[in-house]
């Protein structure tokens, strides 16, 4: 498929969900498959890989980041995992595989946990561990910077996606990343570092798959192997000349490797 037809076949539209309003794209048909960004992130981070063979892809944003409406009261990720399951029973996905990155990953955690029947297996990229991703509190007025300051945000993401060199595409997801509410850019933090559901994720027996770029700068390979260790039906794959967000940096592998896992 060439760009241009690819890009036409993916729809823009949006969902009222628990009183919000999420922006998601989608493309293709088949088995569902939904895509969940991580913090900064967007639908956007997931366009080169929504032509995804024999599968419906579905790519949502998150309250709060995107073009999705920002989500009243204190910053979550039990109440991300709660708009997501709402928005999984509001499109009418059948029990979709999910596949999240980072921040993402730690939702999909809580939903994994909590809400097991809507999702049917769960790829989790460079994701947050179980026991949470913590910054440092003297580090959040250097968050604070990067939500005013687009050059000091863009060298933040820079080391997100090391192998992109598509300078028009790292634009564009600057440029969504600055979409981001407000309370969310120290709330997430916040929440990460608050996050732990190491001793909750025993119970789901389904298919995990736990993706690592082994030049990921944010999550270590401890931490992937402590997610993947936390499920009973998980297995871990180390990518070799990938950063923190394979899907952006080498998407033909990681499509390769996403159509494997559901095949099997």
């Amino acid at each position: 498929m060439n760009k241009n037809a690819e890009e036409s076949s993916v729809i823009e539209s949006t969902l009222l969900v628990n009183g919000i309003l999420l922006f998601y794209v989608a493309a293709g048909s088949g088995i569902p498959v939904l895509y969940l960004h991580g913090n900064l992130g967007s639908s956007l981070w997931y366009s080169r890989v929504m032509d995804l063979a024999g599968c419906r892809t579905v790519a949502v944003e998150l309250p709060n980041f995107g073009r999705s409406e920002p989500m009243p009261g204190e910053v979550d990720l039990d109440r991300y995992a709660d708009f997501l399951a709402a928005f999984i029973e509001e499109a009418d996905l059948d029990r979709p595989v999910l596949v999240a990155h980072s921040l993402g990953g730690a939702v999909a955690q809580s939903l994994a946990a909590r809400r097991p029947e809507l999702i049917r297996s769960l790829v989790l990229v460079d994701s947050a561990p179980p026991s949470g991703l913590r910054t440092p509190e003297e580090r959040y007025p250097a968050i604070e910077l990067m939500r005013t300051d687009k050059g000091i945000l863009a060298s933040a993401l820079r080391t997100v996606v090391p192998f992109l060199s598509d300078e028009a595409f790292f634009a564009s997801l600057v440029m969504d990343a600055q979409k981001m509410a407000g309370p969310a850019w120290i709330g997430n933090a916040r929440a990460l570092s608050g996050f732990d559901y190491s001793l909750n994720l025993g119970a789901f027996d389904k298919s995990v798959l736990v993706l690592r770029g082994n030049r990921d700068r944010i999550v270590t390979e401890a931490m992937a192997r402590e997610t993947a260790a936390a499920f009973p039906r998980a297995r871990l794959e180390i990518l070799e000349d990938v950063g923190h967000s394979p899907m952006v940096e080498d998407p033909a592998r990681f499509k390769e490797i996403l159509s494997s896992f559901i095949a099997e």
